[in-house]
């Protein structure tokens, strides 16, 4: 094309012929600029995020390309910007929960899920603690990371009732929170326990501090198995229109990074800085509660667990928690075949 153009300079009536040119040079190059801005995912994340982990091993490792697309970061400052950018169509896909889209999807939005991991929070103690379950908690201060509707407390709530006849609601004295403070009030003994994320969790463990009741405890004694994946990326299915390649793309390299992961312990020792790790057992627990966390994509089992998570929820939270318009809808749920 380029050497056309050339030649065309040196012949009668070249302007007209250069124009020419130019303008088939402008249409490539147009052409070429759509062509990257189909294949790019944009996905927003928190700076802090432990899903950055899984986004650096697929940049690195070229897994993107590999899958046909570009993978392009959006860091923003907190889940509500992230919501805020996917709904005015600045990024692709944002990190949230299926409950968060269900809840979208009864607003009119077209959303779309896929997980990407079922680690889940935990209840912890201090290692000197004499807490051993939930009976031990009743008239015990916990500290809850969130809010009276966070899903694990709503299902701690639903776990003491079931196994020891008590609400901890009322029986224990919950103070609601962010998970670094409490964590530092754990620590110190202002609380005697805290029911925090997995990552928050896993870095009290690496401190010294112990695990009494697992989420995934608190599901299989409310008899909602397996377990469903809770947390993954959400999407606009109207938004990306007819890339379904670059998004099934997207989700192959989430889990061909994921298998990384579980494998090499290299790539866990490439990642320790980007982890921010105090210490030798953080680093060990933060790794391998993210390992047994670990998913394959969503499955018709998990669909029929969801359902049963979503009713339990329901009735604990109210159309305060799912929102006044939201069903359970197994649509929500991505598959590869989707």
């Amino acid at each position: 094309m380029l050497q056309a153009f050339a030649r065309s300079l040196s012949r009668p009536f070249s302007f007209l012929r250069a124009a020419a040119v130019a303008v088939a040079l402008l249409a490539v190059a147009v052409t070429a600029d759509r062509a990257a801005a189909a294949d790019a995912i944009r996905v927003a994340v928190l700076k802090f995020g432990t899903v950055n982990w899984l986004m650096d091993v697929i940049k690195t490792n070229g897994l993107d390309a590999k899958n046909g697309y570009a993978l392009e970061l959006v860091e923003l400052a907190g889940r509500d910007a992230t919501t805020v950018a996917l709904q005015a169509g600045d990024v692709d896909l944002i990190t949230a929960d299926w409950f968060w889209a269900l809840r979208a999807r009864g607003e009119g939005e077209d959303m779309m899920f896929a997980p990407y991991s079922a680690a889940l929070g935990a209840v912890i103690v201090r290692g000197d603690s004499d807490i051993k379950g939930v009976k031990d908690l009743v008239g015990k201060k916990i500290g809850v990371a969130g809010g009276p509707l966070d899903k694990s407390w709503l299902l701690l709530r639903g776990y003491g009732e079931k196994e020891a006849g008590v609400d901890l609601a009322s029986a224990a004295e919950p103070v609601f929170g962010a998970p670094p403070l409490l964590n530092e009030q754990l620590k110190n003994g202002s609380l005697d326990a805290v029911l925090t994320y997995w990552h928050f969790a896993a870095r009290l463990e690496g401190s010294g501090l112990k695990q009494i009741i697992g989420v995934p405890e608190m599901m299989d004694a409310l008899e909602i198995e397996p377990n469903p994946p809770l947390v993954g990326f959400v999407w606009r299915s109207s938004q990306l229109g007819d890339r379904g390649a670059a998004v099934a793309g997207f989700m192959k390299s989430v889990v061909e990074a994921n298998r990384l992961l579980a494998t090499s312990d290299a790539e866990w020792d490439r990642l320790r800085p980007l982890m921010q790790v105090d210490s030798d057992a953080e680093f060990a627990a933060l790794k391998t509660r993210y390992r047994e966390g670990m998913v394959e994509g969503w499955s018709a089992a998990y669909t029929g667990s969801a359902d049963k998570l979503y009713q339990t929820l329901e009735t604990l939270g109210g159309e305060t928690l799912v929102g006044p318009k939201s069903t359970f809808e197994p649509s929500v749920f991505w598959m590869p075949s989707s």
